[in-house]
This record gives structure tokens, C-alpha cells and sequence, in this order.
């Protein structure tokens, strides 16, 4: 295995060896194009009529609305032998609109498939860049970031969005905030006492937007993010060993930092569900790729967003079947839970987003002629995890990668 540790590189593969390395998060770049329809977004700018009216929390920038909408039904336990489901989680990093369309693009696709999904929403994109000097990053300037900030145009679009996608069921983790992956700033280097101070910034961004951007025309976020907030993803997929000790001590649920996972049934790790990007078959090459689109990218185009047209049509192919392989390999054999990573973002002429948007279909029709494939959240399925009986669950994670189960499940 081999990794690189630069600013949004990932794994770049060799043969015979695994592709997998540091998640990546580049800057959100406005598209070249016209702004996007916003014709879809109805269901964000008012609560259904049989919701309770919004209680405000702290400055009214978030509020209580009542229980979550569309949330599944209470999770059952696993008989003995009984087959597991096959859950798939699609996660989004940083989850800022910037004028692309892509937020809305996954919330219409996940509102047709009935899927939810976690944003992992990185605190500074609700910050207007004005206002930059209140953030204090550990080992780093006041207001420095290596994502930038948004417009407040798109900050208003995003806050709009997180609001549809909420009330649509889906789940609102954190990314953090400045994104630093390098030199003695990164978040490698960071104490729990810093990754402290980085959670209780990002959730001040978020809980307190209206007072920093003096918008408050705008209705407020519909959940108390105190209680929303059960896990997150670490910039490039560092600093979780300093990190997860205050997520604990936070309460959070699950940790999805872990670089390099296989597709095996998690396990806690410091009594926290760890829930690692995978590594999947990636078609025509001998190494497997981390289950993240920018690990696409570094192994097509060696870390560009803008190469060659002509190589389009064949990546846009290659990357869609790999996640399908990843689903197919876990669906056929030991049923392990499949996670995804993306961003909103048009690298390489937007193949990654077609690509993630053929795989969560292929997997929604599997669901969809009657067989047990669940399109979730990280929170929901640590819910179901939670439920099950650690007998159950130690069982499962007997299985290896691509193993089913010696004489089918009844027998496991």
C-alpha cells in the first residue's frame, strides 16, 4: 500500500499494490455555467403543515422541530442465521453549495430512491467570509483555511439546502472547518484539546450563523445540532487517534476517519463505531481504490480535475463499475455494510457525479425488485448496529472480505 500526504492527493496506485491513501477534499469551485434551477428546493422553505411550529435555539439559528422526518422504523434484531441487510451509506464532504446544482441534484436523486445520506458539512461554509477572524485554528493563522469560504450568496444556498436535506431525513455530521492537511498545521499533529476547540468552533458556525451574518429574514435550521451532531470525518482521513477520545467524551456515535477499511463488518475503536472508506475493485487495473471519488481521480489522472476530454467516457465507466463491484463483492458474500465518499464538485467534466449517480440507481433497483438493500445514513445504521446482539454481530465479522457464509446464512 501506498499514500501520499499532500494537500487533496490521494492514493495513487502501483502495481500489485492498493490505491487507497488519504481522502481528499479540494476547494468548491463555482461552475462556468448558468445558475442552476431552483425549482426543487419547495420542501425546504417551510415545514410540512403537520409539523410543530419551530422553537428556537440560541440566536434562532437553529430551532426544534419535532422528531426527524422519514426516518425508518425501529431497527430489529438479527435471528441466529438470519441473512443481514446490505446497507449502503453515501457520504458528502464539506456539503457547500456553490452555485452548481450538485446539492440539489443528490437531494432529488435520494427523494426518487427513497435513500438518505450523511452530509458531513465542514462548519466554515456557513461563516461569511467577513466575519473569517472568528475562527482560530489550532497551529494555524486566525481565519486561515485551506478550503477557503464561501460567497454569501452561497452561503445562503447552502444553508437552504441543509435545511431540505434534513427535513428530507438525511444526516448532518461535520467535516470540521479549515481543512489543513499538510506542514505543521495539519490536523495530524493536533491534540485532543485542539480537535476540542475545532468541534466547539464548528458547531458555533453552524448554531450561530444568524448572529454572524445578520440574516435574520432566513428561517433557522430545523434540528438542535447538539443533538444532531453523533459523528464526522476528518479532513483527508487524519488525526483520528487524538480525535476520537473527545468524540467520546461528546458522545458521539461513529467515527468515519479510518483511511484504507475493507469490506468487513465494523468494529468500535475507542467505543466508537469505527466506519472506514473501503477499498473496491477498481476494473481493469490489479490494485483496489479507496470507495471515494477523488481516489478515482488520483489513479486516472494523477491528482488533476481538468485533464484531457477524451479520457472522460472511459473514467466515468471505470469508476461506476468499481463501486458497483464494491456493492456486488459485499451484496453476494458477507453482506458488509458499503460506504461511498464524495464531494460536490466537477472534476474531470463531472464524471465522478454521474458515476456515484449510476452506482446509487444500480443499488436502489436491487431495492427496489423487493431484496433487502438499504440506502442510509451513518447515524441509522449505527442505530441498527446498536440493536443487534453482540453474538450476532461477532458472527459477521468472522467473515472475510468476499466470503459468504460456509453453507449459507442459516449456518453462520
Amino acid at each position: 500500500m501506498r499514500t501520499l500526504t499532500r494537500r487533496g492527493a490521494l492514493g495513487l496506485g502501483v502495481a500489485g499494490a492498493a490505491a487507497v491513501g488519504l481522502g481528499g477534499c479540494g476547494n468548491l469551485t463555482p461552475s462556468d455555467g448558468p445558475e442552476p434551477s431552483r425549482g426543487s428546493t419547495g420542501s425546504a422553505e417551510r415545514p410540512p403543515a403537520d409539523r410543530p411550529a419551530a422553537r428556537p435555539i440560541g440566536d434562532g439559528s437553529t430551532s426544534y422541530t419535532g422528531k426527524q422526518p422519514k426516518q425508518p422504523a425501529e431497527p430489529v434484531p438479527l435471528e441466529p442465521g438470519q441473512t443481514p441487510p446490505q446497507f449502503v451509506v453515501f457520504s458528502w464532504d464539506g456539503a457547500g453549495d456553490v452555485g452548481n446544482g450538485l446539492f440539489e441534484r443528490f437531494l432529488d436523486l435520494a427523494d426518487e430512491h427513497d435513500a438518505a445520506m450523511t452530509f458531513f458539512l465542514s462548519g466554515l461554509y456557513l461563516l461569511p467570509e467577513s466575519k473569517k477572524r472568528l475562527y482560530d485554528p489550532p497551529n494555524n493563522l486566525r481565519g486561515a483555511s485551506d478550503i477557503g469560504y464561501l460567497t454569501d450568496a452561497h452561503i445562503k444556498d447552502t444553508l437552504r439546502n441543509v435545511r431540505r436535506a434534513w427535513l428530507d431525513g438525511h444526516e448532518m455530521g461535520t467535516h470540521f472547518n479549515g481543512h489543513f492537511c499538510a506542514g505543521s498545521g495539519s490536523v495530524a499533529n493536533w491534540t485532543g484539546a485542539q480537535w476540542r476547540s475545532e468541534i466547539d468552533q464548528a458547531k458555533s458556525f453552524v448554531q450561530k450563523w444568524r448572529t454572524h451574518s445578520g440574516w435574520t429574514e432566513l428561517p433557522s435550521l430545523p434540528f438542535d445540532y447538539d443533538k444532531e451532531l453523533v459523528g464526522g470525518r476528518t479532513p483527508c482521513l487524519l488525526g483520528q487517534e487524538n480525535l476520537l477520545p473527545v468524540a467520546r467524551e461528546l458522545g458521539w456515535r461513529y467515527d468515519a476517519s479510518s483511511p484504507g477499511g475493507r469490506q468487513v463488518w465494523p468494529t468500535k475503536k475507542q467505543g466508537i463505531w469505527d466506519l472506514p472508506l473501503q477499498q473496491i475493485p477498481f476494473p481493469g487495473r490489479s490494485f483496489e481504490v479507496l470507495s471515494m471519488d477523488y481516489n478515482m481521480l488520483a489513479n486516472q489522472s494523477l491528482n488533476s480535475t481538468n485533464a484531457p476530454s477524451h479520457n472522460y467516457p472511459g473514467w466515468r465507466e471505470q469508476s461506476t463499475q468499481a463501486y458497483i463491484s464494491g456493492f456486488k463483492r459485499a451484496y453476494e458474500t458477507n453482506r458488509a455494510p458499503f460506504f461511498v465518499g464524495n464531494h460536490f464538485e466537477q472534476w474531470n467534466g463531472g464524471i465522478y457525479m454521474d458515476a456515484v449517480e449510476e452506482a446509487l440507481k444500480h443499488m436502489a433497483r436491487e431495492k427496489e425488485k423487493g431484496e433487502d438493500v438499504r440506502l442510509v445514513s451513518f447515524r441509522q445504521f449505527v442505530d441498527w448496529l446498536d440493536a443487534q446482539s453482540p453474538e450476532v454481530l461477532d458472527k459477521l465479522r468472522t467473515l472475510d472480505v468476499g466470503q459468504a457464509p460456509a453453507g449459507g446464512w442459516k449456518n453462520l
